[in-house]
C-alpha cells in the first residue's frame, strides 16, 4: 500500500478472518519492499507500534530491530510488558535502553509544561539516534502511522494537527519508511493485533501522551513524587479494570501537583500531595465529558491510594469538562 489514500473499495477490518487476510497481504508487501535488509522500529509499547512490531516479526523475523527507550516516565509495568512480550515470548531482536537518569536529570527544576515536552521529545530522538548509529546503516524505518494521523495532518492540504510520523523523514535521513498499518483506523489496528496474538491488555492499552507521566507529575518533576504518581495511577487502572470501567471510560489517570497539605497518619501530622483523578469520555478529543464513578468505588480507590502510596494524603476528583478544561492538565 504505497498511497496515503485509503481506497473506497477497502472494507473495514472487523473480523479475525479479515484481519488474517490483511496480515498475509502485508507480509508479502513488506518482504517485497525490504528483501533481506534490516528494518528499525522505535517500539514504545503502545498499540500501533506493538502491532507493527508483531506483524514485521511475522514477516521478516530477526531482520527487524526494535528499540525500546524507557525515559523513566512510563506507567508502572509498561517497559516490563514490552520486554516480556517481545523480548521473551516473541524472541524479537529487541534493544532495551534504560535512559531514566538521563531524562530526569535534564528535567530537574523544569516546571513549564511546553519546555518539559520539548526536552522529553528532543532527548528521545537523541537516544534513538545514538542506538541506531551503533547498528550501522539500516535502510528502512518502520512506523506505527495509522490513517487518522494522515487525515489530521494532510486534510485537503490543510493541517488540523501535525503528527511526528506523517510527512516523511527528517531532512538528511536516507531511510525508507515501512508503514504496514497506515491505512487502518485504530479499531482495525486492534483487531489485527489480536489476530497476531498480542495480549488483550496491550492491544487495548489506554493511550498516554508521548511525554508519559511527565505531564501528569505537574510542575517540576521530582523522583519521589513521580514514584507516588506511578503507584497511584497503577491502583486507579487496576480498580477500573476490575470494575469494568476500563473499556467504558476513554481516558482515566492520576495527576499530582507540586503542593502539599496537612494530614494525619498514625496519629501524627503528615504532609502529603493530593492525587487528582480525571476520567473523561470523548468522541473526537475536541470536547470531553466527565464519567460518573460510583461513590463506593471512589471511596475504595481513595482508601487504597492513601494507605498504600507513600507521600499522598488526599484524593480529589476533577469534574471539569472540556472546554473549559483540557483532557490532560499540562
Amino acid at each position: 500500500m504505497s498511497s496515503n489514500v485509503r481506497p473506497e473499495s477497502m472494507k473495514r477490518i472487523t473480523t479475525a478472518e479479515q484481519a488474517n487476510a490483511f496480515i498475509e497481504e502485508q507480509i508479502a508487501a513488506v518482504r517485497a519492499q525490504v528483501g533481506d535488509k534490516k528494518v528499525l522500529l522505535a517500539l514504545s509499547g503502545g498499540v500501533d507500534s506493538s502491532v507493527v512490531a508483531a506483524l514485521l516479526i511475522k514477516a521478516i523475523g530477526k531482520q527487524l530491530v526494535c528499540v525500546h527507550v524507557n525515559h523513566g516516565l512510563m506507567r508502572k509495568g509498561e517497559s516490563e510488558d514490552v520486554i516480556r512480550v517481545f523480548g521473551q515470548q516473541m524472541d524479537a531482536n529487541l534493544i532495551y535502553v534504560d535512559a531514566t537518569d538521563r531524562f530526569l536529570d535534564l528535567l530537574a527544576g523544569v516546571s513549564e509544561p511546553e519546555r518539559k515536552r520539548k526536552i522529553i521529545g528532543a532527548e528521545f530522538i537523541k537516544v534513538f539516534d545514538e542506538e541506531a548509529a551503533k547498528l550501522g546503516a539500516i535502510p528502512f524505518l518502520a512506523q506505527g502511522t495509522i490513517y487518522p494521523d494522515i487525515l489530521e495532518s494532510l486534510n485537503k492540504g490543510k493541517t488540523i494537527k501535525s503528527h511526528h510520523n506523517v510527512g516523511g523523514l527528517p531532512e538528511g535521513m536516507a531511510m525508507e519508511l515501512v508503514e504496514p498499518v497506515k491505512l487502518l483506523f485504530k479499531d482495525e489496528v486492534r483487531v489485527v493485533g489480536e489476530a497476531l496474538g498480542l495480549p488483550h491488555s496491550m492491544v487495548y492499552r489506554q493511550p498516554v501522551p508521548g511525554p508519559g507521566l511527565g505531564v501528569r507529575c505537574l510542575g517540576a518533576i521530582t523522583r519521589d513524587r513521580l514514584h507516588a504518581l506511578r503507584e497511584a495511577d497503577a491502583i486507579l487502572r487496576e480498580e477500573f479494570e476490575k470494575n469494568g470501567l476500563n473499556e467504558k471510560v476513554w481516558q482515566y489517570f492520576i495527576a499530582i501537583p507540586d503542593i502539599k497539605s496537612v494530614g494525619i497518619r498514625n496519629e501524627d501530622r503528615y504532609e502529603g500531595w493530593p492525587a487528582i483523578i480525571r476520567a473523561v469520555n470523548t468522541k473526537d478529543a475536541m470536547s470531553a465529558t466527565i464519567e460518573e464513578i460510583p461513590y463506593p468505588l471512589l471511596h475504595h480507590i481513595t482508601y487504597r491510594i492513601t494507605h498504600e502510596v507513600e507521600g499522598i494524603n488526599r484524593v480529589l476528583m476533577d469534574l471539569t469538562p472540556k472546554p473549559i478544561g483540557t483532557i490532560e492538565w499540562e
